[in-house]
């Protein structure tokens, strides 16, 4: 009686579609790196090519923490304002260090480092217990953060900020969370009007803050209330971990904006890729550091393609302070008519 082959056969047969499956898989790998390698260069010759010089790029605020108040608020319109913003403002202390945290931090400093640092604009996800998070990984309450703002207010006179706060994705709603922000930041709240984009930062003082709410499920604010809805923060995110992909939709998505000067909302460009699950490297930080350092590149092509009058909000990861420079720069050119 001859010996049964067909395990044997099977064995083989399921090793050599393993082995294909996995050569498939490194081959996409390399094609990948090889992708994200060629786009890296585009953005190094970009640069070369074109500079990193714009009117206002030689500008550097005295003192970032008061940066707003150095220009005269009397003087310095909310459309005329490069904001320095933040994505995923809050996950400095995000998840478990060393394990889970790579994962899922933006941002290296906490919300008061930022805005002394001077950032404006801030992205806060929370999920139904109040806390921040960012996917399935939580941090601190988000009473810490609106700890951190309200110090922040105490200690400046004319600093105005864009807090946007939203309820992660597949997250619920916390309840009756539009009564607790403006229970906690109601002397605070510029209430929404589309009157505000052509006024000086003066004539909205005391108030300084624009909070934008954005709820899944719960009723979004009203016209005329202290919070303001999810269209008037507008942006075009992409899912990349491309870097010349995103820079070049960015571009186009920009472009393709009304100028700041006639236009009814804010609207903003994330200077950052995201870590994609097909792909080896899926901490935040090496990912997004294919872009990190071409915002002013960025802001040199938006003048070469004429679209600089449309830029807004400026967002990145692990903000330092020639982001905000760069921004900075951009409104006093602005101020002074240059640009």
């Amino acid at each position: 009686m001859k010996p049964d082959i067909t395990p044997t056969i099977l064995l083989h047969h399921n090793h050599h579609l393993w082995h294909r499956k996995m050569g498939s898989q490194v081959s996409k790998q390399i094609e990948r790196r090889k992708e994200i390698s060629i786009q890296k260069k585009v953005l190094v010759d970009l640069e070369e090519s074109s500079g990193e010089t714009y009117p206002g790029s030689d500008y550097r605020p005295s003192d970032r923490k008061n940066w707003m108040a150095e220009f005269n608020p009397e003087k310095l319109h909310i459309n005329q304002i490069v904001w320095p913003g933040t994505h995923d403002s809050a996950t400095n202390r995000i998840g478990i260090p060393l394990i889970t945290r790579p994962f899922a931090q933006c941002q290296s400093l906490s919300i008061y480092r930022q805005l002394c640092v001077g950032t404006r604009v801030f992205d806060i996800r929370v999920q139904e217990d109040r806390r921040v998070c960012h996917g399935i990984l939580t941090t601190y309450s988000v009473d810490v953060v609106i700890g951190d703002l309200k110090r922040f207010l105490s200690e400046t006179e004319s600093e105005i900020v864009i807090f946007e706060i939203r309820t992660e994705f597949g997250h619920e709603d916390p309840p009756e969370f539009d009564k607790f922000l403006e229970e906690q930041l109601g002397e605070y709240l510029i209430h929404h009007d589309n009157i505000v984009f052509g006024k000086t930062i003066a004539e909205l003082l005391p108030k300084r803050i624009i909070c934008v709410w954005k709820p899944r499920k719960s009723p979004a604010p009203k016209h005329g209330s202290p919070l303001w809805s999810a269209g008037y923060l507008k942006d075009n995110w992409i899912d990349t971990d491309l870097p010349s992909t995103k820079f070049e939709s960015n571009m186009k998505h920009l472009s393709e904006q009304p100028s700041v000067l006639s236009r009814k909302y804010f609207y903003r460009v994330e200077n950052t890729v995201t870590p994609q699950a097909d792909n080896p490297i899926v901490c935040v930080k090496p990912v997004t550091n294919r872009i990190h350092g071409y915002a002013r590149l960025f802001i040199t092509q938006c003048f070469s393609k004429g679209c600089a009058d449309k830029l807004q909000i400026f967002s990145t990861d692990f903000i330092g302070e020639d982001f905000v420079d760069a921004c900075v720069g951009l409104t006093q050119a602005r101020v002074e008519g240059k640009a």
